[in-house]
């Protein structure tokens, strides 16, 4: 029987190339049809980016960012092709071609710094040495693999193509098919797929990488050659795959808007294809009209795209998000300008020496609350309630602790049942609605600092050892266990708190040198953006709202805690002792505290 699934916030929609724009949008306001997804940060590039080639620079820099980039310019398998054009002709062969399972891969790589130019020599030689970190591979399937290869820099060494002329070629160089992270921000589209999880009842995202340069009477069927293909690596422990054996049928067609998707499914039942639907409906949010789906070429289901998207919406997140923080030990509303929070939903007598919350609206008409406190021997428990707000009746955990970092509710969980994750002295544990907290193995060692948890509930965000972490969550009735997790190269160094701003999006906090700053960064930790520098001190709490364009707030919104004080974005500025809500106004002159451990409740 088909399951009901909840809400969807910021999906990563991939529009055609002709709508699609170039670079690195600020913000992007495209909505697909009904009460869907808006595009995620990054999700639309490519389209009218013109490939590169050797004539566009004489320059020795521009010129190898230019190769950088023309192996992701265009469609996979003139990958080489177009890299070679940047080769001298008697070194084309130091390029040899090299596939994974026949196909071609590309190794992402980011530049920490400019290319660094050793000046031409008497014959106008020169050598060029860029610095990098490894990103990852970039996959046939759309996936970014981990990195395979160690190299921190590559040297290319350039000459004129004849004595008397000015264009450079390449003839010497590591053979290795490089892309630049910003060749895949210009070239590519990142597209969200759907899969359902363990028990039916929950779409989980996963992100692919599709040149803008493929048609996009094309771009149906490689979203059915992904859905047919599995989960990425890191995600397989959390989702299910389609039926075994379950493979495509030539192309995808489609015209005057009715598609056709034609499959092997060995003992495809009504519900594999109603699942199937709704999954293809999520993971081709662009398209409208009606889609025909087919096994071994007899007609099985027939679905309207967009009704397909409002009957069956994605995530739990309903009514409008509120900000919250914690000032003077209590929980108290926030009140921003053009923004409106109502009550805090946890009875007084409970919220008393608070040190930080966790406030979730997912379980129906029921209010889920998790808040730090303080004992008076200054140790921390962690005080976990649910009901119909104000939550009156709460359970604190059996032990105590030195430093219970913020907990996040997992959002995937039957409401009878309500669980989350929490960080307390460098461990992770489970907890559920009682309060008992158990340690969750992790397949990685040392200190975790920090957790956060998605909109679906089946993807963590994790702070371990100092680096950025996510990792799927499998949940089988009362067991939730975690899967492998993948660090994330990022910009950032020494990462101190972390939370999901998009569907596929983090927002993190961490170090540029000896700085403190904010950056966004995708799921895989490939493309990110600065969004504060400067920041004066180290960020020890940050909360972010993952939600649309008219959802209540701007899109990318997120407060932080730094210094003792609570800042939000949109603009950036401090939240003052004025804007919390329900306490005494002092009495002139007298010095109040800062509101702290900011947070949205949705």
């Amino acid at each position: 029987m088909r399951r009901r699934v909840l809400a969807v916030l910021l999906a990563g929609a991939l529009l055609p190339a002709g709508l699609a724009g170039c670079g690195i949008p600020d913000q992007t306001e495209v909505q697909v049809d009904g009460a869907g997804p808006a595009a995620e940060r990054g999700s639309l590039n490519g389209g009218g980016a013109q490939p590169p080639t050797p004539a566009d620079s004489n320059e020795p820099a521009p010129f190898i960012e230019n190769y950088l980039a023309a192996a992701a310019a265009g469609e996979r398998e003139q990958a080489y092709t177009r890299a070679k054009e940047f080769i001298a002709d008697d070194a084309k062969d130091d390029l040899r071609e090299k596939r994974q399972n026949s196909e071609i891969e590309l190794t992402v790589v980011r530049l920490r710094e400019r290319p660094e130019v050793t000046p031409p020599n008497n014959d106008r030689t020169s050598t060029v040495t860029i610095k990098v970190q490894q990103v990852g591979v970039l996959r046939a399937d759309g996936t970014l693999g981990p990195a395979a290869a160690s190299e921190t820099e590559y040297v290319f060494r350039l000459r004129p193509v004849a004595q008397n002329r000015p264009e450079l070629r390449i003839y010497e160089l590591p053979n290795v098919l490089l892309a630049s992270d910003d060749a895949l921000w210009r070239y590519y589209g990142a597209h969200t797929i759907y899969f359902w999880n363990s028990d039916l009842t929950r779409l989980v995202p996963d992100q692919r990488y599709l040149p803008a340069a493929v048609p996009a009477e094309r771009r149906v069927t490689e979203v059915v050659k992904w859905l047919t293909g599995g989960p990425s690596d890191w995600l397989a422990r959390a989702v299910s795959k389609l039926p075994d054996n379950t493979t495509p049928i030539n192309n995808a067609t489609g015209s005057d808007g009715r598609w056709e998707i034609n499959l092997n499914m060995p003992g495809a039942t009504e519900s594999n294809l109603a699942q199937l639907a709704t999954q293809l409906a999520w993971s081709l949010p662009e398209l409208t009209g009606q889609l025909d789906l087919k096994i071994q070429n007899q007609k099985r289901l027939t679905v309207d795209l967009k009704q397909e998207r409002a009957a069956h919406p994605a995530y739990p997140v309903g009514g409008k998000p509120e900000r919250f923080g914690v000032y003077d030990g209590a929980i108290h509303p926030l009140n921003v300008v053009g923004e409106t929070s109502g009550p805090v939903p946890v009875a007084a007598a409970k919220n008393r020496n608070v040190v930080s919350a966790s406030l979730n609206r997912s379980a129906g008409d029921k209010v889920l609350a998790a808040l730090v406190v303080t004992r008076s021997d200054r140790k921390q428990v962690l005080r976990v309630g649910s009901g119909p707000g104000p939550v009156t009746v709460f359970n604190d955990s059996t032990e105590a602790y030195g430093a219970i970092g913020r907990p996040t509710w997992l959002r995937s969980l039957d409401s009878d049942n309500p669980a989350g994750l929490v960080v307390a002295d460098g461990r992770l544990y489970l907890f559920d609605g009682a309060a008992g907290m158990r340690p969750v193995p992790l397949t990685i060692s040392g200190k975790v600092t920090a957790v956060a948890g998605s909109l679906e509930g089946h993807r963590i965000a994790l702070v371990v050892n100092g680096a950025l972490y996510v990792a799927a969550v499998s949940v089988d009735g009362s067991q939730v266990g975690v899967g492998q997790p993948r660090r994330l190269v990022t910009r950032l160094s020494r990462p101190t708190a972390v939370d999901w701003i998009g569907e596929n999006q983090l927002v993190f906090a961490g170090y540029e040198g000896n700085r403190p700053a904010i950056y966004q960064t995708t799921v895989d930790g490939a493309l990110g953006t600065k969004l504060e520098e400067d920041i004066g001190a180290e960020v020890t709490q940050l909360a972010a709202y993952p939600g649309p364009v008219g959802g209540g707030l701007p899109a990318i919104s997120y407060m932080y805690e730094a210094n003792r004080a609570a800042y939000k974005n949109n603009p950036v500025e401090n939240i003052k002792r004025e804007q919390v809500k329900d306490v005494p106004t002092p009495p002139a002159g007298n010095r109040t505290a800062n509101p702290t451990a900011p947070f949205f409740y949705y």
